[in-house]
């Protein structure tokens, strides 16, 4: 349900920006302005009757809040809007979220394919997964007749991130999407890094999006949530019914914050698009640096297919240290990228992105530390790799902060 100060004009699209402010408010009986809270869990009937009719499904109504809840049926009906899906469903966070669209659609002896250029802890998820008979085939990121070549009669989804994490590497929805279509399989797009602000992978074609709200949905670091969207048909009939069931619900107070961090997502992606883009520009020019990976710039391989799916770059900056010679996955790398980010003082270390505060980590041995060393070999991540989720903060502190960093580097 859309609320607006006046009616408006018939087939009137709304922009994304009014859709994140507006979309999903439902005032009760007290007429109030800002979405309320509701902190419960369960709902009370009318009667034994009712209760029975909710719980069979033949009357709509909420039940218990791991099931349904009104704050949580507005951050889902607002998402879905900016997505432009029929449907969402959201979940306590991103990695939930994963889980729920891969279980919801695998049983053991289906088969996935995936990108070897995936999150780590997603990558551990599916290493897990494979202990209960669910296949898993890993192919290049951007190679779209990969992709195709790993399917098998037992294929039932691919799964991708785009851009990917921490390298910003693509894959061409509109080509995968249509590879998913030929051979009647599903595609799920992970879209955090832009979320809708930037990129709709449904408008490219995808069956389903995946996000951890956590990130820039919240935008502030402050609570954990994940969501899922796509047609109402799968959402309603297949998703719903196994996160009910398996149980990695919202709570209402997450939800309401994430409602909260939605009313200024399109401001702040642009911002932190741009401070990125600055600090990328930056990055290219200085001599201790050997590559930088930021979808904006000109110089990154799939730029052109950046700006055709996407608004802006984005917010995410990795580059690598070394020199000609140098062991990219050797011990003395590392030992570089840590002296570099632990002489930042305004950039905060921890792994987390998507804040308005800027960010930085080294995913060797966090993000991807957990996934092996042969898997950060497949998927490029390099000793030397550090990655900045940038912020909002003015783009010339950020980058003298950085410079220091670097010359404490050596």
């Amino acid at each position: 349900m859309t609320d607006s100060p006046r009616p408006q004009q018939p087939h009137q699209p709304l922009g994304l920006d009014t859709l994140a402010i507006r979309e999903g408010i439902a005032r009760t009986q007290y007429n109030e302005h800002n979405e309320p809270m509701f902190l419960t869990s369960s709902f009370v009937f009318d009667n034994a009757a009712q209760a029975a009719a909710r719980f069979m499904g033949e009357e709509e109504g909420f039940i218990y809040s791991r099931a349904g809840n009104p704050t949580v049926a507005a951050f889902q009906n607002r998402l879905a809007a900016l997505e432009g899906a029929e449907a969402c469903v959201a979940t306590a966070s991103g990695m939930s979220a994963i889980m729920a669209t891969v279980m919801s659609l695998t049983r053991a002896g289906d088969h996935v394919v995936a990108a070897y250029e995936l999150f780590g802890a997603t990558l551990q998820m599916f290493t897990i997964l494979q202990r209960f008979g669910v296949e898993v085939t890993y192919v290049p990121i951007e190679d779209t007749d990969a992709w195709r070549a790993a399917i098998r009669p037992n294929t039932k989804l691919l799964y991708v991130e785009t851009p990917s994490n921490p390298l910003t590497k693509l894959t061409d929805v509109r080509a995968l999407a249509a590879v998913a279509r030929e051979r009647g399989v599903k595609l799920a797009v992970d879209n955090c890094f832009c979320s809708p602000a930037l990129q709709r992978p449904l408008d490219l074609g995808a069956d389903i999006v995946v996000h951890s709200a956590t990130k820039y949905i919240d935008g502030q670091g402050r609570v954990l949530g994940g969501a899922v969207c796509g047609d109402a048909k799968y959402i309603n009939e297949t998703l719903a019914p196994f996160v009910r069931t398996t149980g990695p619900a919202l709570s209402a107070f997450n939800a309401w914050v994430l409602l909260k961090g939605l009313e200024t997502l399109g401001m702040r992606m642009e911002r932190q698009s741009a401070n990125a883009m600055k600090l990328a520009q930056w990055l290219e020019a200085q001599p201790g640096v050997g590559r930088v990976y930021y979808p904006g710039l000109t110089s990154h391989p799939q730029h052109a297919l950046a700006m055709a799916q996407q608004k802006t770059g984005g917010a995410i900056v990795s580059f690598e240290l070394g020199r000609d010679g140098e062991d990219l996955y050797g011990p003395l790398l590392r030992e570089r990228a840590w002296r570099v980010i632990d002489a930042c003082r305004l950039l905060s270390i921890t792994a987390n992105l998507g804040d308005v505060k800027t960010t930085i980590t080294h995913p060797a041995s966090t993000t991807h530390g957990r996934a092996g060393a042969e898997a950060r070999r497949a998927s490029g991540v390099t000793e030397g790799l550090i990655r900045i989720a940038v912020g909002a903060e003015t783009p010339e502190d950020l980058i003298a902060d950085l410079a220091g960093g670097l010359a404490a580097a050596g």
